[in-house]
């Protein structure tokens, strides 16, 4: 299997206690209600983060995205963000886990008193899970690169599916990827309403030409904290970059592209519908990019001075 998301197995997850509402559990345990919100009706936000040599790199931005989500679809978490980035970090303690991690914290509205939507029918806190695993980016995409299919389904605007909201409601985001499989790629690029390129299913889309780095406008895509660092990174070392918006035209006359993630980092792309780019992988500008943002999760991590 292909895709930002695959990963090398790792025999040490079948023993990782995962967290439910401040207990920790076996894997096998970690179960909800089918009357969970979330269960229900994706009623609810997640994050993930990423634990690097001892530390979970940009935790603080990730908890601002993670509270803002929640607040936007008017959730209680329950806790403040330093209480659960406290529980978050017992439960690594617990797994003794330091390095090589990747979490997925998920938080619900809680359990209904009966499926519907109305959110006046909870009748518990918010449910709060956080799974974390040994999981890390599958080393050969870097050589190999993904393969895009453009989806016939349309990012979509704030005033009816925030894109930058990290919900658990997700499925128009399958529909695109399912397209894509079919189509026989690994992951699907996906339009504005206005026609031109935003972003991935799972992840944010990049593509460099003459050198310069290009990227949406933001109005459309996640809000990627990745995406975000990728945008310094090139301002901090004077790499050439311009947000807009652009046409399939102008990404298919690409020198390389890549897309970005919490999980994968970047992970370059070999193949968009069918054409593919002319540069070796990983191309020389995707590659320097790499580098900086390893070197920004050491920096994060306190290995490296910044």
């Amino acid at each position: 299997m292909a895709g930002s998301q695959d990963y090398a197995a790792d025999p040490r997850n079948e023993h990782v206690k995962i967290y439910l509402n401040g207990a920790l559990v076996p894997r096998a345990e970690a179960k909800v209600s089918i009357f969970d919100a979330g269960y229900v009706l994706g009623d609810g936000v997640w994050e993930g983060f990423r634990l690097h040599k001892g530390t979970v790199v940009f935790a603080d931005r990730h908890f601002d995205r993670l509270y803002a989500g929640a607040k936007s679809i008017d959730m209680d978490i329950g806790m403040a963000k330093a209480e659960l980035a406290a529980e978050l970090d017992r439960m690594l303690a617990e797994n003794g886990m330091s390095d090589g991690v990747h979490i997925r914290l998920m938080v619900t509205r809680g359990l209904k008193k009966t499926p519907n939507q109305d959110p006046r029918h909870t009748i518990s806190k918010a449910t709060i899970a956080i799974a974390a695993e040994y999981k890390l980016p599958s080393p050969e995409l870097a050589k190999t690169g993904l393969s895009l299919f453009t989806s016939t389904i349309r990012c979509s605007p704030p005033d009816m599916f925030d894109m930058r909201l990290n919900s658990h409601s997700r499925l128009n985001l399958i529909q695109a990827l399912i397209q894509a499989i079919k189509a026989g790629a690994d992951e699907a690029l996906m339009l504005d309403p206005h026609g031109f390129v935003s972003s991935c299913n799972a992840t944010n889309f990049f593509f460099v030409k003459n050198g310069e780095v290009r990227t949406s406008s933001g109005a459309y895509c996640f809000n990627g904290i990745t995406r975000a660092h990728v945008i310094e990174l090139c301002e901090r070392h004077g790499v050439p970059i311009r947000l807009g918006n652009f046409t399939l035209a102008e990404v298919y006359d690409a020198d390389e592209a890549f897309v970005t993630g919490t999980f994968g980092g970047l992970t370059p792309i070999r193949r968009i519908d069918g054409r593919d780019l002319p540069t070796a992988l990983p191309g020389p500008v995707t590659a320097r990019l790499r580098r900086h943002y390893a070197d920004l999760m050491d920096e994060a991590a306190g290995v490296i001075e910044a």
